[in-house]
């Protein structure tokens, strides 16, 4: 097997954008993410929640349209407010190879104002990702829809988006895990898709295996959505239990990850976890992904792990365009048959249909949703 080493001299920064993505470079920042060639950053509208942020760089967003008090849940005042600061955040993000855009989806501040913040990204030539939340569902309608808005805006700026169902974690917290304990959760698993990414990149340990920064970006720029999937294990095939339960994620949205165009998976391990064991581990990739998939993986040596002891962090992107290319198939599929079907009947039938029928038939839904992950379907209903 080839060894690959890290590329040198990416430089990388991570901005989080309105209240949950400030609570996620806080979360980064006392967890200790020290890495030289990364930027944290957070920009909000509201100057108080800002002058608590513990990270260097702060951007207050729309002085002047805000007044430094925030947005109230109003996406299209935040985006102004992003708006007047356009130049500025194209100052700040320059010189970047990859822009994480961290946020929590269904507040004001963090639906309006990323996907400015990731316009600006892109227009400095920097691979942008999105790593977003969306809200439980005890957070009511309102903040689902406008997440969903903002979603939606977001995909077209960003090279690929990492979403984060928040009503997903409930099925791995304890039931009397508190709201505060339950967000803290939220900003971890935040942390762990950046720092996953970050880690398979710029890490380098002798015994490490590494991608560059290209092979990154060929599996991230599948535009679209991306989701991610968390694995722990101990032991005898730690490497390939990991990856299996990684797999399983409620995180991944009880989506194959079969569908996805690239597959990114990141083993932080023990050291006398063997390189075998994770060859091993990859076979299981090969063999459920599609064989066109752009597929690339890393490995991190952590020295105060014991017990052979793996963690895998896998993210599945390019979902939407396998979607939708299987929609497209599904509805040529039914146009050929309904067409085949009519000359075979005659065009009488066709006035006897429309006498019988109370609704037009469409064929274009039959294509089996259930490959589509719910949080796109859920946004159709």
């Amino acid at each position: 097997m080839e060894e690959r080493k890290g590329i040198y001299g990416a430089k990388m920064k991570v901005i989080g954008v309105g209240g949950g993505g400030c609570n996620m470079i806080n979360h980064m920042i006392r967890e200790g993410f020290t890495k030289t060639d990364v930027e944290l950053m957070v920009a909000n509208t509201d100057a108080q929640a800002l002058e608590k942020s513990i990270a260097n760089t702060r951007i207050l967003l729309g002085e002047n349209t805000t007044k430094g008090l925030g947005c109230g849940m109003d996406p299209a005042l935040a985006k102004m407010a992003a708006e007047e600061n356009y130049d500025d955040l194209k100052d700040r993000l320059d010189y970047s190879d990859i822009v994480f855009v961290g946020s929590g989806l269904g507040g004001g501040t963090g639906t309006g104002a990323a996907p400015i913040v990731a316009k600006a990204a892109k227009e400095k030539k920097a691979l942008t990702i999105g790593v977003v939340t969306t809200p439980f569902g005890f957070e009511g309608k309102k903040r689902m829809r406008l997440a969903q808005e903002g979603l939606e805006e977001l995909k077209k700026e960003c090279d690929s988006i990492i979403v984060i169902p928040n009503q997903n974690l409930l099925k791995i917290i304890d039931k009397k895990t508190g709201l505060k304990d339950a967000f803290k959760i939220v900003d971890n698993v935040l942390f762990q898709a950046v720092n996953g990414m970050i880690s398979v990149i710029l890490e380098s340990g002798d015994s490490d295996i590494n991608v560059d920064y290209a092979d990154v970006k060929k599996v991230m720029t599948h535009r679209g959505l991306a989701l991610m999937g968390i694995g722990v294990s101990e032991g005898d095939g730690a490497a390939e239990e990991a990856l299996k339960s990684a797999i399983q994620s409620p995180l991944l949205d009880n989506t194959s990850i079969h569908g996805a165009m690239g597959v990114l998976v990141h083993f932080k391990m023990s050291p006398d976890c063997s390189l075998l064991e994770i060859e091993s581990a990859m076979n299981i990739i090969e063999d459920t992904v599609d064989k066109d998939a752009d597929v690339t993986w890393g490995t991190t040596t952590d020295p105060k792990m014991e017990n052979n002891r793996v963690e895998v962090t896998l993210i599945a992107t390019g979902f939407e365009r396998s979607i939708e290319e299987k929609k497209q198939v599904a509805s040529d599929n039914v146009a050929d048959r309904r067409k085949a079907l009519l000359e075979s009947m005659g065009r009488n039938s066709i006035f006897s249909r429309q006498k019988v029928s109370s609704g037009d038939f469409n064929g274009d839904e039959t294509y089996d949703e259930l490959d589509e992950p719910a949080f796109l379907r859920n946004q159709m209903d």
